[in-house]
């Protein structure tokens, strides 16, 4: 079984193909210690929040910045489709991209180490869950069966082995946990400290939390299920974004034949946020995903949904016919997701009148 080459990954880090997508409301001093792995690629950095602001960039950096005022000229009327304070600004980074990888960190992350004291090279790491199969059919009980020092156990079917094209790459944190306010608030002082060296996949008809702040994906592949939710100011939920963009992209990847990895690479995630600001932004969220979890869990999309884009635009159909007697917001975003869809397909016309379809 011919296993991962990182080093040949790590010489030739595909910097042509992937794109770093950051939002931000602060200068972007934390890039100076990310230098030595992210120097090679393209930035595309989302300013949320008030446009006159300057935002610094360490020099040395090849980048585009788009405030609310290039969102608003780009995508006109459809711009209300991207929130406002709020992380999830970060999905208009995906929609100008041009390559097929996205990698997205959010600007409280450092560079974290291994066991063995060796700065962890999130791209490379990243790649690799990438460009190797998943197996959401059958689980491993090795995990990845596609890292060097491993196989296919004994009694997984031949069958399966082949595995299905990665389409999301899901990278975990040290120190500080990704909790919601109310386990933050009895945990306040817990750190994660476990570095777990393991890649798995995660299984088809199986959702899970995502978080944004260390994530990348095949945008040509997945792109378009990629929307991290209408939220933030003037919405009444928040710090559900990426996880709105999580149980879409897995219903999606599992509807087209994509894999979904969890697991490494880790970064350090540095500084915990107000518990108490949070629970005011979840509190609603904390309520709803008691409804959005069966939702996801129990939606079939149907044959004709043969592309990302399509399998989104009848997501949002059954948003608005499912969701909204849990609250009318669910209408809102239903539309937002339209809207969403519409500006990607403008700014990302099918090359040749073709899109990526399911195999």
């Amino acid at each position: 079984m011919a296993g991962y080459n990182l080093e040949a990954i790590e010489a030739a880090p595909l910097k042509e193909d992937v794109d770093i997508v950051i939002p931000t409301i602060r200068s972007l001093d934390f890039l100076e210690q990310w230098r030595p792995f992210l120097k090679h690629y393209h930035l595309i950095i989302v300013q949320d929040g008030d446009p006159s602001i300057n935002i610094r960039v360490p020099e040395g950096y090849d980048y585009e910045l788009y405030n609310r005022n290039d969102i608003n000229r780009i995508l006109g009327p459809r711009a209300n489709c991207i929130s406002y304070k709020d992380g999830g600004c970060r999905c208009f980074g995906f929609m100008v991209s041009k390559k097929k990888y996205i990698y997205t960190i959010d600007d409280d992350c450092f560079m974290a180490k291994d066991p063995s004291g060796k700065e962890i090279n999130v791209i490379a790491q990243h790649i690799k869950n990438l460009e190797t199969p998943s197996t959401p059919h059958y689980f491993n009980t090795l995990y990845d069966p596609f890292r060097d020092g491993t196989d296919f156990v004994r009694g997984y079917p031949f069958s399966l082995r082949e595995g299905v094209t990665t389409a999301i790459s899901h990278g975990l944190w040290l120190n500080i946990p990704d909790y919601d306010a109310p386990t933050q608030l009895v945990k306040p002082r817990e750190r994660n400290i476990r570095y777990v060296d393991a890649v798995m996949t995660i299984p088809k008809g199986v959702l899970y939390p995502m978080c944004g702040m260390n994530l990348a994906f095949n945008r040509e592949l997945i792109g378009p299920a990629m929307y991290f939710g209408l939220m933030g100011e003037g919405q009444p939920i928040s710090r559900y974004d990426d996880m709105w963009a999580g149980w879409a992209a897995k219903v999606v990847c599992d509807h087209l034949g994509f894999g979904v990895k969890t697991g490494l690479p880790y970064v350090w995630h540095s500084k915990a946020s107000n518990p108490f600001v949070n629970l005011k932004k979840e509190h609603k969220g904390l309520h709803w995903q008691e409804d959005m979890v069966p939702f996801f869990q129990n939606l079939r999309l149907s044959r004709e949904s043969d592309t990302a884009a399509k399998c989104y635009m009848e997501l949002s159909n059954m948003t608005k016919e499912k969701l909204t007697e849990v609250d009318p917001y669910f209408e809102k975003l239903a539309d937002a997701m339209v809207a969403w869809i519409e500006a990607w397909e403008e700014l990302n016309p099918p090359v040749d009148g073709k899109d990526v379809k399911a195999k």
